[in-house]
């Protein structure tokens, strides 16, 4: 036997053994303060942050904004401004409504273009966007709230319930052993 236990095929054996032992803890013990490192500490609030709907929500909401926008600018510049220059006579609302004092112009029609323009990106991303992404959340809720009610029917009593249950069998119990008692005497 302790020939064996000096062979070199046993010592490689432990030598393999005790660096895997080794290694293990070594990984086990950096994924612990990995871990640790961005539950807590300033990579923990950004971590939280990012895993947020919000955050997600608010790409989204970018992203098509900006879609929206292209598609609203082309609005006004072919369907809104030949309107006004139909009827005002110039090209768009920003050659109008200028006021000029020493070189320096104020120009109302560039603000009143700008303004249409808000206007309508924002109906048009409440519209396209907002709502109905609101209605998906309703629907989602509302079959997350079936899906609990089932479960809960299914599951059957609670906890007070089964408390309640044994106090009223309990209560029995002793009042039967009282009337027992009663005309034992």
């Amino acid at each position: 036997m302790s020939n064996e236990s000096h062979s070199p095929l046993h010592q490689a054996t432990q030598s393999t053994a005790a660096l895997a032992k080794g290694a293990l803890n070594v990984t086990e013990d950096t994924a612990k303060r990995i871990v640790s490192l961005t539950d807590k500490g300033p990579f923990g609030g950004f971590k939280k942050f990012i895993s947020r709907g919000s955050m997600i929500d608010m790409a989204v909401g970018v992203v098509m904004g900006s879609a929206v926008t292209g598609v609203v600018n082309a609005i006004v510049k072919y369907f809104i401004n030949p309107l006004i220059a139909m009827i005002g006579g110039k090209p768009d609302m920003s050659a109008m409504l200028n006021i000029t004092f020493n070189g320096a112009t104020i120009s109302f029609g560039s603000i009143l273009n700008e303004v249409i323009n808000f206007l309508l990106i924002g109906v048009a991303v409440y519209f396209c966007v907002i709502l109905p992404i609101n209605k998906l959340r309703d629907v989602t809720a509302a079959a997350l709230a079936r899906e609990k009610a089932d479960a809960d029917e299914q599951a059957g009593p609670t906890t007070e319930e089964r408390t309640l249950a044994v106090l009223e069998e309990i209560r029995d119990e002793l009042k039967r052993r009282d009337g027992e008692a009663a005309r034992g005497e």
